[in-house]
């Protein structure tokens, strides 16, 4: 009888730790591709790999439209609130997709400071992380023709090279979410937002990426 009692008491001390055991954050910055056709909604890409990590990840949205990585940009994300509640969130995994607008003309005559800039922001978000905390720079998906002021050739070109080289100096792991959606025009309507189909095959990606 008392190895019994012992095993049950083992058992629901075993039990009430792994239920009381903290999600991972993860913490999603981007711009619109991001933030998709609502921060709270399930067809944008976080909720999306909110669903396939499952309760043990606690995944949030932090993207805003039309901001640019670039601080001298129109709309720089270093201004919005979203940058702050990032650092007070306090991530264990950090997912940064940024770049998209900072290909239109009026930004990109700032490129020689984008690399700067992206290793300084993911340095500042560090610094609100723990030690073994991860970060994650994801390859934007392709533009596949000019809109709202957003240049395929910077993207698809100049703008590959220079994110290759951001993660690999910044000791961070590369997501490529160019070559998934590289030949599929049909999951981009407006050349540049994957529809609700292209968002889940980007959180796929990511949550394969993050689960590795």
């Amino acid at each position: 009888m008392k190895k019994i009692n012992l095993l049950l008491v083992a058992l629901f001390t075993f039990a009430t730790v792994s239920f009381a055991q903290t999600p991972i954050k993860v913490a999603c910055v981007g711009n619109s591709i991001t933030q998709g056709p609502g921060r709270d909604n399930p067809d944008s890409y976080p909720l999306q790999m909110q669903a396939i990590l499952g309760d043990s990840y606690e995944v949030v949205n932090f993207g805003v439209s039309g901001r640019t990585l670039l601080r001298k940009g129109d709309y720089p994300y270093w201004n919005e609130p979203q940058f702050q509640q990032v650092k007070d969130f306090a991530p264990d995994i950090l997912v940064i997709m940024l770049g998209t607008n900072d290909s239109k003309p009026q930004n990109w005559q700032y490129a020689s400071e984008f690399r700067q800039d992206y290793l300084d922001m993911i340095a500042e978000f560090k610094k609100t992380m723990p030690a073994d905390g991860k970060v994650y720079v994801i390859m934007p998906v392709p533009v596949t023709r000019e809109n709202f002021g957003i240049t395929p050739e910077v993207m698809n070109n100049e703008q590959r090279m220079m994110i290759m080289a951001i993660a690999r100096d910044s000791g961070s792991e590369l997501v490529d979410l160019y070559t998934p959606l590289m030949d599929k025009a049909d999951l981009l309507p407006d050349g540049v937002h994957p529809n609700p189909e292209g968002l889940g095959i980007m959180a796929k990606v990511i949550a394969r990426a993050i689960r590795l």
